[in-house]
């Protein structure tokens, strides 16, 4: 069961959201001019025009089910490859290049060449799907490299399933290392797919909408924009942990 937060830290987590607040604002009126920084109170108003809008939902809609896409499709593909590589070294020794290449290219590289290649429908789908997968791959094949040797001698002496060992012996193994991925992984993806829109602009994309606010000077509607990105990478990623939670149960 997951502890319930005290009152006292409660209050702290209010008192440093206040400090930020109040940093913000000092920022905002230092430079003195909202089209170049926009003050809490603007940010929350532009949001709260945005909010009753089609254009708003349709945006968020087609930037999450985008980004969710290309996250699970690298989970699903890290998971797989790195189970193969575990199994078999050639997989490993053929797959090491690519994931050299994918670690090491700028990402600003990937958006233009899937551009070129794709077009800009899906491009924050592949683009997520290539800034996730290494780092699931990676932990997938650490993780069932860590596994207890003693646990895996005693499942062959007691001729225990290969299924039954995969989910009580390896599955135990890998799930520490797989939560560690997924927590950086899930960052990643927002980040690298809403610059990817706001390069390809895709329709019903918050990275559109974001490119339209800079090109009108709509510089609260920006924060707007990006204060959604945040709260949406934030309950995406509480999701996910919550599934990740369920299944390694």
């Amino acid at each position: 069961m997951k502890p319930v937060k005290s009152p006292r830290h409660i209050v702290r987590g209010l008192l440093i959201a206040l400090f930020w607040l109040g940093i913000w604002q000092a920022a905002s009126m230092l430079v003195g001019k909202p089209v170049l920084f926009a003050s809490p109170l603007d940010t929350v108003k532009a949001l709260a025009e945005l909010l009753p809008t089609a254009d708003y939902w349709s945006a968020v809609l087609g930037s999450l089910e985008h980004i969710a896409l290309g996250f699970f499709l690298a989970l699903l593909l890290g998971l797989l490859v790195g189970i193969a590589a575990f199994r078999f070294p050639l997989v490993k020794a053929l797959v090491s290049p690519l994931l050299t290449m994918m670690k090491t290219v700028p990402v600003a590289s990937f958006i233009i060449l899937v551009l070129v290649w794709f077009g800009s429908k899906h491009l924050a789908v592949i683009v997520a799907l290539l800034i996730v997968f290494p780092q699931i791959y990676f932990a997938t094949v650490t993780g069932l490299s860590s596994t207890d040797k003693e646990l895996l001698e005693l499942a062959r002496v007691f001729r225990v399933p290969g299924g039954r060992t995969a989910w009580q012996v390896y599955r135990p193994a890998l799930w520490p290392y797989l939560n560690a991925a997924c927590a950086s992984a899930l960052g990643m993806s927002w980040k690298a797919g809403i610059a990817a829109e706001v390069i390809g602009t895709p329709a019903r994309s918050i990275g559109e909408q974001m490119y339209l606010s800079k090109i009108y000077l709509a510089t609260a509607e920006l924060f707007a924009w990006t204060l959604t990105v945040i709260l949406l990478s934030m309950a995406f990623e509480r999701a996910v942990r919550w599934l990740l939670r369920k299944v390694g149960k």
